[in-house]
């Protein structure tokens, strides 16, 4: 079914020549080395400038390309090179890219937690003051004096002559006992009423404790590996190990190392092939069942004690890797073209949304992992478990749209 979604695009309906993969790899390795010198002038220290993080970012969107490029389309490319090569990008951008998560991470859990624990907004207010012992008092009094009702009610009743009956001033006492009783009851109702509110408001109160103590938890412990992140990123741009990366980047920018058949290769078969396996990994995941919402099919498991993530999230992550590689193959394919590829909407909608699943997924496995903390208050432990499950059910969320927007166009066909 999925097969039918992934069509070539018309400027690569015919043979595409490996030049057009040279030239996205001399491009790609332009703005690698063009993101690096602005890197070096912006600072890349604790006090780095926003324009450092956007030198970043292009460092890591660059060298992903470049070694996506390299695994789509190694027969073409000179197999030593392209197989020394590309482990070394991906470490790059996983390096690279680990500050930048763990940032994000944190600030995703705190305003989960804001969101959960209510604290920016108000409690609805409970009405009127006297409302609640309006109703209390109306149903006290109908339930301790049923006759006392009726007789009032009797009173009320005109006759056929319009005129009020005479056992008005009879029934005057039993209205009077009626309103007294009625009034005794509100009073228990009030105080009723006041025993659950003060309730409700320490229970309120004690959850916004445990949740402002588990974001006090996770800004401790994200902060602290983000802090490594950027050190480790610090020590890697100025490794022994970089400098190669970056002096074959160079080279990159002149001259592409293609094998000896490349005179001759088509990229269309290889870009195709790419696309074949996204393909076959979309049909193994469960999407018929993440086609329907609220299926808790993200929270199996949720509450095991084993700390590794969630199995049923790789096959999700694998796709999203297989997305980003079909993406990077149409951008090969129309550099021969010299244009960028038409956006496809589709493929757009369903790569953030398994972006999301990442990040939701990744989310809750911090969370889990601060739960885990030892000699935590009860109140931080359950906050930190509302929130994991939380996250989990942005999992699910993230599937229901993937799902969504992959087969949209599956159901004229159907």
């Amino acid at each position: 079914m999925a097969q039918q979604h992934l069509d070539p695009t018309d400027p690569t309906a015919g043979p595409v020549p490996a030049d057009a993969l040279a030239r996205y790899l001399r491009a790609q390795a332009t703005g690698f080395l063009r993101a690096l010198r602005l890197h070096r002038e912006t600072g890349a220290g604790a006090a780095g400038s926003e324009g450092s993080a956007e030198a970043a970012r292009s460092l890591r969107r660059a060298a992903r390309r470049i070694s996506a490029s390299l695994h789509t389309f190694q027969p073409v490319l000179d197999p030593d090179w392209s197989e020394a090569m590309r482990p070394e990008l991906a470490w790059v951008s996983g390096t690279l890219a680990l500050e930048h998560a763990y940032a994000a991470r944190l600030e995703r859990l705190l305003l989960a937690l804001h969101r959960l624990s209510g604290a920016a907004t108000a409690f609805p207010a409970q009405g009127p003051a006297g409302a609640g012992t309006t109703r209390a008092n109306a149903t006290a009094g109908t339930a301790a004096a049923p006759a006392a009702v009726a007789s009032a009610t009797a009173v009320a009743a005109p006759d056929a002559t319009g005129t009020v009956d005479g056992a008005a001033g009879a029934a005057a006492p039993a209205t009077e006992a009626a309103r007294a009783t009625a009034n005794r009851g509100g009073g228990a109702a009030r105080a009723a009423g006041g025993a659950a509110t003060v309730a409700t408001a320490v229970d309120r109160g004690n959850l916004t404790v445990g949740a402002a103590k588990a974001g006090a938890l996770l800004d401790r412990q994200l902060t602290l590996a983000r802090t490594r992140a950027h050190s480790t990123a610090l020590q890697a741009l100025g490794s022994s190990r970089f400098h190669a990366i970056a002096d074959k980047v160079a080279v990159l920018a002149s001259e592409v190392p293609l094998s000896p058949a490349a005179s001759a290769a088509d990229l269309g078969p290889l870009a195709t092939a790419a696309r074949e396996r996204l393909a076959d990994a979309v049909a193994a995941l469960p999407l018929l069942t993440a086609g329907s919402p609220y299926n808790a099919e993200a929270l199996v498991h949720g509450l095991s004690p084993d700390p590794a993530p969630h199995p049923q999230d790789a096959p999700w992550h694998q796709v999203r890797l297989l997305l980003r590689l079909h993406r990077y193959a149409r951008e090969v394919l129309h550099a021969g073209t010299g244009g960028e590829p038409p956006v496809d909407v589709r493929l757009l909608a369903a790569s953030e949304a398994l972006d999301r699943h990442r990040d939701a997924s990744e989310a809750a496995a911090a969370a889990a992992q601060a739960a885990r903390t030892p000699r935590i208050a009860p109140a931080t432990a359950y906050a930190l478990g509302v929130l994991h499950a939380d996250q989990r059910h942005e999992v699910e969320a993230a599937r229901y749209a993937f799902q969504r927007s992959w087969q949209k166009d599956v159901v004229g066909t159907l």
